[in-house]
C-alpha cells in the first residue's frame, strides 16, 4: 500500500504507472490483444524436457497459436508432448527436419544450454523467429556469434528474461528510474532451493537409454559415457551448462542491469564448491560484482535448503525495494519501524497475480505479427547471460575477473 500522509492511494499509484509499465490498476495485466484464426502462429517446439513442455503449454492457450511440430532426442518426452494435441502433431527427433518444414513460423528452444547457440542460427537462418531459454549461450564467445546472427538475420527473437515482462517487475523499472529509491550503491540477490529433497527423484524416473540418443544429445561436447545424472542435472556440469550462476543468477542478474541501465559489471569476484551434490559446478556459491556508478552486487545461493526462495533488495538512499516472483514492496529510510519489525510499513506493495511467463510469451507473439524488438531481444539476453560467465570465470580461475568493455573481453 501507500503511505496514508502520502495523499496518493495505492491504486492511483498503480492507474499512473499503468500505461508504461502494460499493466491494468493493481498490478493486473492489461488484456492481450486477440487475432484471427487466418492470422495464427505455427509454432514448435524443440526441447521437450520440463521447461520447454511449461513454456510451451503458455504457447498453447494463446487462440493465435498452432502447434506444428515437437522435437526431443529423447523418445518419451517428444511422444509426451505430440500427443498433447488433438490431433498429435508430428514428432522429431532431429530439429533440423522441423527447420525444414515451410510451414513452421517459430520455435520454441527449450534445449540443454550447450545447444542454444547452434538450434538458434539455424533457426534464424531457415527464416524462423525464436523463444530461446536462459542462458543464451554456453560463453561468451557463443554469444557473440549468436547476436550478429539474429541482428543479422532480422528474425525476432524473444529470450527467456519473463521478469521484463512480468507486470510487477515492470513497476519496478519505473520506481527505480523515477528516483524512489534515491541512490542505489548496494544491491542483494539470492535463491535457494532444495535438491537433497529430491535426491530420490532419478531412482524413481529412470530414462530409457535405448530410446535416448546420447551422441546427438553431447553436441558439440566432449565424448563421454553416458549417466543419468548428466542427463537430468545437465545444468551442473561444465559441458553442457554453467552452474547456479548461469541457471538463477541470469534472471536476477538481469533485473539489475535493467533497472540500473548497467549492460555489464566491472569486475567479479566468486566463491564456491560441491559439498553434497555429485556434480562439477557449485552447490553453494557466492558472487560479488562491481558496477559503474559506485554500486555493488551480492548474490548468494545454496541447493540444501529452500527458505526465502529468490528475490533481489536494491537498497537505495530514500527506499528500500524488496521484489521477487511473489510482490514488490517499497519501504521508505526514514520511516518509523512498525513495532516487533526492523522495517517500516511498506510505502507500496503490489502482489503478483500470475506468472510473468505468460505476458512474456504473449509479448513475443505480438512482436511476431508486428515485427518489433520484444521485451527481453537478444542483446538483452547476451548481457544477463554474459554478466553469469563472467562470475563464472572468477570461480574457476580463483580470480577477481575484470570485464574490459573496450575489447569486450575478461581479464584475470
Amino acid at each position: 500500500m501507500v503511505a496514508k500522509n502520502s495523499g496518493v492511494t495505492r491504486r492511483q499509484f498503480l492507474k499512473g504507472t499503468a500505461a508504461g509499465a502494460g499493466v491494468a490498476a493493481w498490478g493486473v495485466p492489461a488484456p492481450a490483444r486477440v487475432f484471427g484464426a487466418n492470422n495464427r502462429i505455427r509454432m514448435a517446439l524443440i526441447g521437450c524436457g520440463e521447461r520447454g513442455s511449461y513454456d510451451f503449454s503458455i504457447f498453447r492457450n494463446n487462440p493465435d497459436v498452432e502447434v506444428a511440430a515437437v522435437c526431443d532426442v529423447y523418445e518419451p518426452r517428444r511422444i509426451r508432448e505430440q500427443n498433447l494435441s488433438s490431433p498429435p502433431v508430428q514428432a522429431y527427433g532431429d530439429y533440423r527436419h522441423v527447420l525444414d518444414r515451410k510451414d513452421v513460423d517459430a520455435v520454441l528452444i527449450a534445449t540443454p544450454d550447450h545447444w542454444h547457440k547452434q538450434v538458434l542460427i539455424d533457426a534464424v537462418g531457415a527464416g524462423k523467429d525464436a523463444y530461446c531459454e536462459k542462458p543464451v549461450m554456453h560463453s561468451i564467445e557463443e554469444g557473440e556469434t549468436m547476436v550478429k546472427a539474429v541482428q543479422a538475420s532480422g528474425r525476432v527473437v524473444q529470450t527467456g528474461m519473463q521478469q521484463r515482462s512480468w507486470p510487477h517487475w515492470v513497476v519496478g523499472k519505473q520506481l527505480v528510474e523515477d528516483g524512489i529509491l534515491g541512490e542505489v550503491y548496494f544491491v542483494h540477490t539470492y535463491w535457494y532451493q532444495n535438491y537433497i529433497a529430491n535426491r530420490g527423484w532419478m531412482a524413481k524416473h529412470p530414462v530409457d537409454v535405448t530410446k535416448l540418443n546420447w551422441k546427438t544429445w553431447l553436441g558439440d561436447a566432449p565424448d563421454q559415457p553416458y549417466t543419468q545424472e548428466k542427463f537430468i542435472h545437465w545444468r551442473f556440469f561444465w559441458d553442457f551448462g554453467g552452474g547456479i550462476l548461469t541457471d538463477l543468477l541470469t534472471h536476477w542478474i538481469d533485473v539489475i542491469q535493467w533497472y540500473q541501465n548497467q549492460p555489464a559489471p566491472l569486475t567479479a569476484t566468486t566463491t564456491g564448491d560441491v559439498y553434497f551434490m555429485k556434480w562439477q559446478c557449485p552447490d553453494t556459491i557466492t558472487a560479488a560484482y562491481e558496477y559503474p556508478g559506485k554500486m555493488n552486487v551480492t548474490f548468494t545461493s545454496v541447493l540444501s535448503e529452500s527458505m526465502d526462495d529468490g528475490g533481489i533488495v536494491f537498497r537505495g538512499t530514500k527506499a528500500t525495494l524488496k521484489i521477487d516472483r511473489a510482490r514488490l514492496a517499497v519501504y521508505p529510510e526514514n520511516a518509523p519501524w512498525e513495532p516487533h519489525k526492523n522495517h517500516p510499513e511498506p510505502e507500496i506493495y503490489i502482489r503478483s497475480e500470475h506468472d510473468g511467463t505468460i505476458d512474456h510469451v504473449r509479448n513475443f507473439l505480438d512482436c511476431v505479427h508486428s515485427r518489433k524488438t520484444p521485451n527481453a531481444g537478444i542483446v538483452a539476453g547476451f548481457e544477463a547471460a554474459r554478466a553469469s560467465w563472467i562470475g563464472n570465470i572468477a570461480l574457476n580461475k580463483g580470480l577477481k575477473a575484470v570485464w574490459d568493455a573496450a575489447e569486450q573481453k575478461v581479464h584475470v
